[in-house]
């Protein structure tokens, strides 16, 4: 946006929804009084390009707003509305993702110089991967994002994750929601997102008709239901009955399965996986660099708070889904319950 100044205003994400609409949070575009706003898509890239809009809809209460893209489209086909899907209201942990433009993305472009002869910036995209907790967020109304948590911003005043707000939020094929706010106190492996099963009851009658003609918003009766857990993830094996003190000889068979597990491989997804869990875990495991010392590490921790271990392994079923690597895993931790349940 261009604020009256002419300064470089406040940047945000969004999703394009149709030909001439994007999708995105009301307060990127309403906390400042812009006299322009512009939408930029293949960021930095051969694709590029950029075209005027203007702001057809923005409800605060929703914090959802609909663009309208005034200025000229590429040729092509244009993109289908997105299917938009529910959350229960349920003791239940949903896979999702978005992808946005946050502060922390920001890249030195050594190969393209500003106009004091220093390298340019660009803003790279994120991908974010993690879990929503269905009954987190009740008293706002919104969904808690857990994802990996960057570093702090440099200047203790600004948020890593700035610019996020507006990114689409998937479970699955259905967009339910829109990345709404970086609330400081939840840390930085935390986002909020506006939920689109909730937006029929906040919007006017004149708005919500307006997102069901653009941008594809249907009825709420018509809105897609999450995917059933498969009947493994309804029942998992439960091993909270395990003493602290198993020695790694009755372990190693559930370790081994844990680190072919490709979502504890990477150090991201393992941060990831460990910050969806009580916080003890994380802050009393002795980390080290290799793995399987890692994981074993991680493992004996968790023996030492009840309920742990169950946690670990629902977390792991969560990122990982249905595979070979997550049935090996259950199977470990059934042998083990049976053994010792």
């Amino acid at each position: 946006m261009a604020t009256p100044d002419g300064r470089a205003g406040r940047r945000g994400s969004g999703y394009r929804v149709g030909e001439r609409w994007v999708l995105t949070a009301a307060h990127v575009v309403t906390d400042e009084a812009p006299v322009a706003v512009r939408v930029r898509f293949d960021a930095d890239r051969p694709e590029e390009w950029t075209a005027a809009a203007r702001v057809l809809l923005a409800a605060a209460e929703a914090d959802v707003a609909l663009l309208e893209i005034t200025g000229e489209v590429p040729p092509g086909p244009p993109p289908r509305p997105p299917v938009y899907g529910q959350v229960p209201a349920a003791d239940v942990v949903l896979r999702c993702s978005a992808m946005g433009f946050p502060r922390f993305k920001l890249r030195r472009d050594r190969g393209t110089a500003a106009d004091d002869a220093s390298p340019s910036q660009y803003r790279d995209s994120c991908h974010a991967t993690g879990t929503v907790s269905v009954l987190s967020n009740r008293r706002e109304g919104t969904l808690e994002l857990a994802v990996t948590p960057p570093a702090a911003d440099p200047d203790p005043r600004r948020s890593p994750w700035e610019g996020m707000s507006g990114a689409a939020v998937w479970h699955g094929p259905a967009l339910i929601g829109v990345v709404s706010a970086h609330h400081t106190g939840d840390g930085l492996g935390r986002l909020a997102a506006t939920r689109a099963d909730c937006w029929h009851r906040l919007l006017t009658p004149d708005q919500g008709e307006l997102m069901s003609r653009h941008a594809g918003l249907p009825g709420p009766a018509a809105l897609l239901p999450p995917a059933a857990p498969s009947r493994a993830a309804q029942t998992p094996p439960s091993l909270v009955a395990l003493k602290d003190d198993l020695p790694l000889s009755e372990l190693h068979l559930l370790v081994d399965a844990l680190t072919d597990v490709p979502t504890l491989r990477d150090a991201a997804s393992l941060s990831l996986v460990l910050d969806s869990i009580r916080p003890e875990i994380a802050a009393n495991s002795p980390r080290v660099p290799a793995l399987r010392a890692d994981v074993y590490g991680i493992v004996r921790t968790c023996l030492r708070y009840p309920g742990a271990l169950d946690q670990l392994l629902d977390a792991v079923r969560m990122m990982e889904g249905e595979s070979t690597a997550v049935s090996r895993m259950d199977r470990e931790a059934a042998e083990l319950g049976r053994r010792y349940g």
